[in-house]
C-alpha cells in the first residue's frame, strides 16, 4: 500500500487544485496521505481536509521556523487539537539552524513541548531537523529517558551517524525525493540500510520533487518516483516496498486504523 507519509495539501500549489491533485495520486497508486501543519492557524484547514477525505489524515504541529510565533504554546492547545478522530501525528516540529528564523532555545522548548505530547497521547511526533543534529539527538535521548514516545524523522538528510543514532532510539525514517538527486550518494547510501521495518517514503509536497520531476511543483503523486527509486537501491521492487513501507505506516500510526 503506497502512502505518502508527510505532504502539505493545504499549501499554495496544491491547494488550489487540491482535488485534481488527489485524483492524480491515486491513479498512481497512492492510497494514503499524511496532511501535515506548521502552523497553528493551519490546524483547522488540515484538519478539515482529512475530513472531507476518507485517504487523507492530519498532524497538527509547529514548524521550527514558527517557534518565535508559538513560543508561548502550551500543550494543552496540541492536545484539544490531538483529539480529533484523524489527527494521527504530532508536528511537524524540531530544529532548523539551517536558516534560524527562530530562536534556537524557543525552537528546542518547543521540541519539547511535542515531545510531551506525544508521549502522553501515544500519537508520533514528525520530526524536522536541519543543521542541528547534535541538539536534536540529544534532546531525543534526554526525552527518552524520561518515557519512551513514538517518532520519525521526516526528510531524512542527515549523517549516516545521525541516522543510525536515532534508529538505535527506535525511530523510523522517512525518505524524500531528495534521493533521487545526483548529489544525494551519502543519502542513497543510507536509505539503502535502513532496516525494512523503519522505512517511510514521501514527497514533503509541494517542496522537493524528485527526478523526472525537478522544476515543478511536487504533487503526492511522485511518492510513486521516489519509491521505485529507493526500492532499486535496496534491490527490491517498488510493489514490495509500498507494501513494506505502507505496513510500517500503520504500525507506527496506529490511529489511522481508527
Amino acid at each position: 500500500m503506497l502512502i505518502d507519509s508527510h505532504c502539505h495539501l493545504n499549501y499554495k500549489g496544491l491547494i488550489e487544485t487540491q482535488a485534481d491533485v488527489l485524483a492524480r495520486a491515486r491513479a498512481r497508486g497512492v492510497q494514503g496521505f499524511l496532511n501535515i501543519s506548521t502552523r497553528q492557524s493551519e490546524w483547522q484547514a488540515v484538519v478539515a481536509t482529512a475530513h472531507r477525505e476518507p485517504d487523507v489524515w492530519a498532524s497538527i504541529g509547529i514548524h521550527p521556523h514558527e517557534a518565535d510565533a508559538h513560543a508561548d504554546l502550551g500543550a494543552e492547545a496540541l492536545r484539544q487539537a490531538a483529539a480529533d478522530h484523524k489527527v494521527i501525528a504530532i508536528g511537524e516540529t524540531g530544529l532548523d539552524y539551517y536558516y534560524d528564523h527562530s530562536d534556537r532555545q524557543v525552537q528546542q522548548d518547543l521540541f519539547r513541548v511535542h515531545i510531551g505530547v506525544a508521549r502522553e497521547t501515544g500519537l508520533p511526533i514528525v520530526i524536522h531537523t536541519r543543521d542541528a543534529e547534535d541538539d536534536t539527538l540529544r534532546i531525543l535521548r534526554e526525552e527518552m529517558a524520561n518515557g519512551a514516545f513514538p517518532a520519525l524523522i521526516h526528510c531524512f538528510t542527515a549523517s549516516a551517524e545521525f541516522g543510525r543514532g536515532v534508529l538505535d532510539l527506535g525511530l523510523t525514517i522517512s525518505i524524500s525525493g531528495i534521493v533521487t538527486f545526483k548529489n544525494a550518494k551519502d543519502l542513497q547510501a543510507f536509505a539503502a540500510e535502513v532496516p525494512d521495518d523503519r522505512l517511510l517514503v514521501e514527497t514533503d509536497a509541494p517542496f522537493l520533487a524528485p527526478v523526472p520531476h525537478r522544476g515543478k511543483v511536487c504533487e503526492p503523486a511522485f511518492v510513486s518516483d521516489t519509491c521505485a527509486f529507493v526500492a532499486n537501491l535496496r534491490g527490491t521492487t517498488a510493489e514490495a516496498l509500498a507494501e513494506q513501507t505502507g505496513a510500517n505506516f500503520f504500525r507506527l500510526f496506529t490511529k489511522a486504523w481508527a
